[in-house]
């Protein structure tokens, strides 16, 4: 028999990169955490690899797992837009929100929270994913609104709005320090990816050689480099340092970055205000530009 990748098994995954952990995953899915560690070794069977290791009390993706959990966003997407197509699913009317993965556990449960006081009794749904997967899911009309890091790319007249800007900042593990010669090692998201750019410009225009030893599909991945010791990343966020890694101020400051917001043509006018107006309190200005 071929190998078959669980479509509950993949969620399971993917809610544990996203909820930083198993038993937050667990909550976030309201099942219990041994459900959530045989979805993973169910995964882990139908690849024949480890997908996630331990790492003192907590745990790591392997390579292979933070493969997978790229494989699973775009096999969730199509599997959901599928449901979506066919009215399958939850019987109440739904809006689906897309964002980046940065920042996006201190903004997201911002804005939901607030399309559920304007939209009560609909079903409120997130999607994690890449700019331009988020933007080819609005022009399908199976997202409803998205908010993403940079300027959106040949968006709508009247569908897009600037929201405010995120910080930047340089994070690295406790203890790391900028190697004497030689350049300076990041671990970066692949291309295409705004913060790279960002990052590699802002190092460049201040004279400062550098280096990608890193790269990964997803954040998750990013923020796992460089909690090895194995470099630096330019992280954006609202809240505390991620955790296991705290601030390098040996590197010099990065403007924030833009956040817009993109609504789906024809959706309610009140999907982006609502949005934007969740959004006001906790970004920072307009933002620098965007470095695009």
């Amino acid at each position: 028999m071929p190998a078959v990748l669980d479509i509950i098994a993949l969620r399971s995954i993917v809610a544990v990169a996203d909820q930083g952990g198993f038993h937050r995953a667990a909550e976030s899915l309201m099942v219990s955490q041994s459900a959530v560690s045989q979805h993973v070794r169910r995964l882990e069977k139908a690849v024949g690899r480890p997908l996630v290791r331990k790492d003192g009390r907590g745990s790591r993706f392997t390579p292979e797992g933070e493969a997978l959990i790229g494989e699973a966003r775009r096999i969730l997407s199509a599997h959901d837009d599928a449901l979506r197509r066919l009215g399958v699913g939850d019987p109440r009317e739904s809006l689906v929100l897309g964002s980046t993965e940065h920042a996006a556990d201190e903004l997201l449960p911002r804005v939901m929270a607030r399309l559920q006081e304007v939209f009560p009794g609909v079903a409120v749904r997130f999607r994690l994913d890449r700019s331009s997967r988020l933007n080819d899911a609005l022009d399908r009309g199976t997202l409803d609104l998205a908010m993403y890091i940079g300027d959106p790319a040949d968006a709508p007249a009247g569908l897009s709005r600037p929201a405010g800007a995120i910080p930047l900042t340089w994070y690295a593990a406790p203890g790391w320090r900028r190697p004497a010669d030689g350049p300076i090692p990041l671990v970066v998201i692949d291309s295409p990816c705004t913060i790279r750019r960002r990052a590699l410009r802002t190092l460049s225009d201040n004279g400062l050689p550098a280096t990608v030893v890193g790269e990964a599909a997803y954040l998750a991945g990013v923020l796992n480099a460089a909690r090895g010791g194995l470099g630096v990343a330019l992280v954006a966020g609202l809240g505390p340092a991620p955790e296991g890694l705290e601030v390098c101020g040996e590197l010099p400051p990065v403007p924030p970055e833009r956040l817009h917001l993109r609504v789906r043509a024809g959706s309610d006018p009140r999907l982006l205000e609502s949005a934007l107006g969740a959004l006001s309190q906790v970004l920072v200005g307009d933002g620098a530009p965007s470095g695009t």
